[in-house]
């Protein structure tokens, strides 16, 4: 049975992959209704955000990178690990509501439920590497770039299967317990300050303290950017945390999902 559901879950966005395509479709052009810029915001969206977080703690409070990143700027600094960051938040944020506004869906046509976790963590995922994409090529540029720079897409990747798992795990009790969604947004907040977004995780005197930092998947994966972009070196300990991480959430999240979607439409 376990692998029965595993297999279902795997296969569910090529075995129904016009309809997953469908929703992603719509999800994703539906940010852009009745929008003048429409696509374009995806553009301009992320300049905008880079050009105010480098007069703000650039110019305004003229924060530096510690030395051990050498002549980098605060803000690429701070942008390499917050919009990855950002793409996993929004995703995690969305999870609680994705199966309580497809509620009259769900109970009324029969299709594979198991698509909308994913639609729900593919959208924001396709949303935000176009920013993550436009910061690399201003780092191309720059003269940031080495072979290492293959391996960002495969750990963008694996923190995508992360996030998968963890939005079917939340958005399936979501359903039975609906004050989720306020916990899980007090969590966001919580955990973006518990990951070294916005601090190198030097800065932390303790060497135990620093050393809890790798009970968070997040920490591995901003430091793995970091480490690829700015020291064109790769973590090993970070990289054997990540791999077993996110196909274990992915894994243990969509059999869950599996495993309780059919009392879905008793309880919505």
């Amino acid at each position: 049975m376990f692998f029965k559901l595993i297999s279902d879950w795997i296969k569910s966005p090529f075995h129904s992959a016009r309809l997953f395509n469908n929703f992603t479709r719509q999800d994703f052009f539906v940010q852009f209704t009745a929008s003048i810029a429409g696509v374009f915001w995806l553009f301009l969206t992320p300049i905008v955000n880079l050009i105010i977080y480098s007069f703000v703690f650039g110019y305004v409070f003229q924060m530096r990178a510690l030395p051990e990143f050498g002549e980098t700027q605060f803000v690429i600094f701070m942008m390499i690990g917050y919009l990855p960051w950002f793409a996993f938040a929004e995703a995690i944020s969305k999870s609680p509501g994705l199966l309580l506004e497809k509620a009259p869906l769900i109970t009324k046509v029969m299709f594979p439920v198991q698509l909308l976790p994913i639609v729900g963590t593919v959208v924001p995922y396709l949303t935000h590497v176009i920013g993550f994409g436009l910061l690399l090529l201003y780092l191309v540029l720059q003269g940031y770039l080495s072979l290492l720079w293959l391996l960002i897409p495969v750990i963008f990747f694996l923190q995508f299967l992360f996030t998968m798992g963890l939005v079917a795990i939340l958005s399936a009790f979501c359903v039975f317990l609906r004050d989720l969604q306020q916990l899980v947004a007090l969590l966001i907040t919580l955990w973006f300050f518990l990951t070294p977004i916005i601090y190198p995780v030097s800065i932390i005197e303790s060497e135990t303290v620093r050393e809890l930092f790798l009970f968070n998947p997040m920490h591995s994966f901003v430091s793995l950017y970091r480490d690829i972009i700015l020291f064109e070196s790769i973590s090993l300990v970070n990289l054997q945390i990540i791999i077993p991480v996110s196909l274990i959430s992915y894994l243990i999240g969509g059999w869950l999902f599996m495993r309780i979607k059919h009392a879905f439409g008793d309880v919505l």
